[in-house]
């Protein structure tokens, strides 16, 4: 018998929500306008007085040319592709590439991230650290498997066993032609989040907010938004 697919529906989402760490910068390849398809090259030729470019471009040929996205604003959409690794599996990816996830309101990128910060926190042992963030919105327009309100899927939604979800990614991606995943947020609850598997489905988004995450030593019970007063509880 052949394994079940999700039905396919068109998601157009014109203010698509993520939330990365400010720790990592514009990557100038991908912000100019070169050819995309000539960025191994030119990649190759920085790398020879620079060896440090092949660590902040990541890994190009990831992403296929014709799937690249470029100019002001493509470091956001391209770093989540060529920077992958096993020791950074997601939910629909065990690390092998890459995935653009993003929510539909801020409420579910904060409360993703904020689960994902604490768990490397605790993994660490971090002492009590506050560590900076940025909101990017931008506008996501693709073709998706659906996995709302579909109790066939309902494993692939488990909070922390990612290995159905992984298989179901992987398959999708590869013998489905899959665009990306849309899903019920695990963390906010009625919320709606988006895997998406290819860079040119994504548009450049623009930077927002910058937001600061307090983990107190066992949680982050606070964020902050740079430019306001108080810090807002995370309950």
């Amino acid at each position: 018998m052949a394994p079940l697919v999700p039905t396919r529906t068109r998601v157009i989402w014109p203010k698509a929500t993520r939330i990365i760490r400010s720790l990592y910068p514009p990557i100038d390849l991908f912000e100019d306008i070169a050819d995309p398809a000539d960025w191994e090259l030119l990649a190759s030729a920085e790398a020879k007085t620079n060896p440090r470019v092949r660590d902040q471009i990541g890994q190009i040929s990831l992403v296929p040319a014709e799937r690249r996205v470029s100019g002001p604003g493509a470091s956001w959409v391209m770093a989540p592709f060529t920077h992958v690794s096993p020791d950074r599996p997601t939910r629909f990816s065990a690390g092998d590439y890459g995935v653009y996830y993003c929510g539909r309101t801020f409420e579910v990128a904060l409360r993703e991230t904020v689960h994902h910060f604490e768990r490397a926190m605790r993994a660490t042992r971090e002492p009590k650290v506050v560590a900076d963030y940025r909101e990017l919105v931008g506008r996501v327009q693709l073709t998706a498997h659906d996995l709302r309100g579909q109790a066939a899927f309902a494993g692939s939604l488990d909070p922390d066993d990612y290995a159905e979800s992984q298989a179901l990614g992987r398959r999708l991606r590869a013998q489905e032609a899959s665009e990306g995943i849309v899903y019920p947020s695990v963390r906010a609850a009625g919320g709606e989040a988006l895997a998406v598997f290819w860079p040119d489905r994504v548009s450049r988004p623009t930077q927002r907010r910058h937001l600061a995450y307090r983990w107190d030593g066992e949680r982050c019970d606070a964020y902050f938004v740079y430019g306001e007063e108080q810090w807002k509880p995370l309950i």
